[in-house]
């Protein structure tokens, strides 16, 4: 293996089609595209500062590195990466990529990033950005942290642990989601979607897992959650109150208290959703927008 130690590349495909070297506190400086086409890769305390870096390569790992802002769009079309202990500053990084793994990653401007990719693990990832991990799937992630709005919209085969995420709009569109032991804030949480499973979790959401087929809650708690369950199937449990439920369409709902349980008749078969509670503070059959 070829190796490269502190030097600085400049120019366009600087290092086109590289085939197994140690790059070691390199700069990639001006310059699209310097490592294109290139595979075999060990890539170590090394820096990013223009466009397109890793596009079109295969079996790469990266450890300590910097992709500063300008390296935008770096990680495309890739089969085999490994980042560990990186900062990746540029946005709309990976996609259609596969064999993604992350660790100790700090994504702070990771808008439109994770886009179309398969096969992703994820551990002690943290991403600040909108629309993060759009249409991706076979994903784990593992104390993760994500602020930024309609996170994991259209994703299937999703397992997540220890998350915080705070983002409207999330897990849209989205099939076969299982979330452990997280604090999701975030307004119309799960959308749309199908198969949804969260255990143990905390969730602060307006109109929250509604339009939802096979949405089943586990020891969860609901903060600030009102109009929930609108036109979903669900088996939910619920640890402490849900400020209100409106027009589950099918399926068992247990909470400790239900502030306001809304059952239109006009909309849904009221009988076909059980409610298990041990307080219910006001009933209605018509949402208040509709008195």
């Amino acid at each position: 293996m070829k190796e490269y130690i502190q030097k600085t590349f400049t120019g366009e495909r600087a290092m086109f089609g590289t085939d197994g070297a140690l790059f070691d506190y390199c700069t990639f400086a001006d310059g699209e595209s310097p490592l294109k086409e290139s595979r075999n890769l060990e890539i170590e305390h090394t820096l990013f500062r223009w466009k397109y870096p890793l596009w079109y390569t295969s079996n790469v790992s990266l450890k300590h590195c910097t992709l500063y802002e300008m390296a935008r769009a770096g990680i495309w079309y890739v089969d085999g990466i490994s980042v560990e202990d990186t900062i990746i500053e540029a946005p709309k990084n990976f996609r259609r990529a596969k064999n993604i793994k992350l660790r100790n990653v700090d994504l702070p401007n990771a808008a439109e990033t994770l886009w179309n990719c398969q096969d992703i693990e994820m551990d002690k990832v943290t991403a600040k950005g909108d629309y993060f991990a759009m249409n991706s799937e076979n994903i784990v992630a593992r104390d993760f942290k994500l602020v930024g709005n309609y996170g994991f919209d259209g994703c299937k085969n999703v397992e997540v642990h220890n998350a915080t995420m705070l983002t409207k709009d999330a897990f849209w569109n989205a099939e076969n989601i299982t979330i452990y032991d997280s604090f999701i804030s975030g307004e119309y949480l799960g959308w749309n979607s199908k198969n949804i499973t969260l255990i143990n979790c905390t969730i602060e959401s307006l109109q929250g897992m509604c339009y939802i087929d096979n949405l089943v809650m586990k020891n969860c708690r609901l903060l600030n959650t009102n109009l929930a369950f609108e036109y979903s199937n669900v088996d939910v449990k619920i640890v402490g109150e849900v400020e209100s439920v409106l027009n589950p369409e099918k399926g068992i709902i247990r909470a400790d208290r239900i502030g306001e349980l809304i059952m239109d008749g006009r909309k849904i078969t009221i009988d076909q959703t059980k409610i298990e509670a041990g307080e219910i503070l006001k009933t209605a059959d018509r949402a208040e927008w509709e008195r």
